[in-house]
């Protein structure tokens, strides 16, 4: 016989096992599902790698890390600072490691605290996208005095900072253009379409898509970001940028894809006219006459060259359909991304005639 208490012992031991067994097969089941979850560094604490990963200055506990990267940006100096965005100032940074990185610094007012939803949902939106033109989260760092986010860097910095300058503009030729155009709908394609809980971006803009030396764009700045779920509310605060917004959102909150379909083609157009494309765009919505009769070349950005290759002419005659239909103002009759993908692949075009003679009325009766 064993005595009573004895028998508690046991018991209790063995309830014990069981319940550190679950907690262990849980959190080896939640690190298969999704291994691209790299790291987390909190301040004070100690970080683990979740995968295989080059970037081992991250095996420093939180104030390392800190201390680190002050000094790899000269304690942030303007001289270091890729950007500003919405959300913060991103900086570039040569890590011990000697990797380079970017490093998004979020904004903090004196006496606030940093929005903590947009930290951890820019963190949840990029642990969960793999995708080749969305940029790559390496890892982020909570300070008591700043939070920062570490990315992958992007050489050639923002496609709004390349369109803005008169150099860097031109080295932007009709066939790199039309490419970024392709990068951009492809990751928007894959955001909506190809995960199993698609994500609306809500700030597709020109200051949002980075470029590597390559001139590959990358998706950039999931701060906004927003799980879509089916049967859920999607009702939610106006987010994103003045003139990218999708004109339904003025008398609407709720939050589609349609949205971002919407942003995509302004930024498509602004990818072919050199400049934000407001005048374009106000006359599309209040229909006016001149819009049927003006001429696609009339839209082209002035400091590049003529497109002189028929294949590239040919793209670029089919990207400014594309963005016309992405940018009408019922956003039931806009395209979703994945048929704004395909289409762009394949250069889906009725037209049959000459750049020179194509007017923007005839692109945008355009069936995509």
């Amino acid at each position: 016989m064993v005595p009573g208490w004895q028998k508690k012992v046991i018991i209790i031991a063995v309830v014990d096992a069981a319940v550190i067994t679950t907690v262990v097969i849980v959190l080896i089941r939640l690190l298969r599902k999704n291994p691209r979850s790299r790291l987390c560094v909190e301040d004070g604490g100690r970080s683990r790698k979740q995968s295989e990963d080059t970037f081992s200055v991250w095996n420093y506990d939180g104030k390392i890390v800190y201390e680190n990267i002050v000094e790899a940006t000269d304690d942030f100096d303007d001289v270091n600072c890729l950007g500003i965005g919405g959300s913060g100032c991103v900086y570039e940074a040569e890590l011990p490691t000697g990797q380079k990185v970017a490093v998004k610094k979020l904004h903090s007012a004196e006496g606030e605290e940093i929005d903590e939803r947009n930290f951890r949902n820019e963190i949840h939106a990029l642990v969960e996208l793999r995708h080749r033109n969305i940029v790559k989260l390496y890892g982020f760092c909570s300070h008591r005095k700043c939070k920062l986010l570490v990315y992958e860097l992007m050489d050639k910095g923002s496609l709004a900072g390349l369109l803005s300058n008169p150099e860097a503009a031109v080295e932007l030729d009709w066939a790199k253009r039309v490419n970024i155009i392709k990068d951009i709908a492809n990751a928007l394609s894959y955001m909506h379409h190809d995960i199993k809980t698609p994500i609306i971006h809500r700030d597709i803009t020109s200051k949002n898509i980075l470029l590597n030396e390559e001139f590959k764009a990358c998706v950039s700045d999931f701060g906004t970001s927003k799980f879509f779920k089916q049967n859920s509310s999607n009702w939610t605060a106006v987010a994103g940028t003045f003139g990218y917004l999708a004109p339904e959102l003025a008398y609407s909150g709720k939050v589609t894809a349609k949205c971002d379909v919407y942003s995509f083609g302004v930024v498509a157009l602004e990818v072919i006219h050199g400049s934000h494309p407001g005048d374009l765009l106000l006359s599309l919505f209040t229909l006016g006459t001149g819009l049927q009769d003006e001429l696609l070349e009339d839209v082209l950005d002035k400091r590049l060259r003529y497109p002189s290759e028929q294949v590239v002419e040919k793209e670029v005659v089919a990207a400014v359909a594309i963005a016309l239909a992405c940018t009408q103002s019922n956003p039931s009759s806009r395209p979703d991304m994945k048929r704004v993908a395909q289409a762009l692949a394949t250069c889906r075009s009725s037209l049959r005639l000459p750049l020179h003679a194509i007017t923007l009325g005839q692109l945008k009766d355009v069936k995509i």
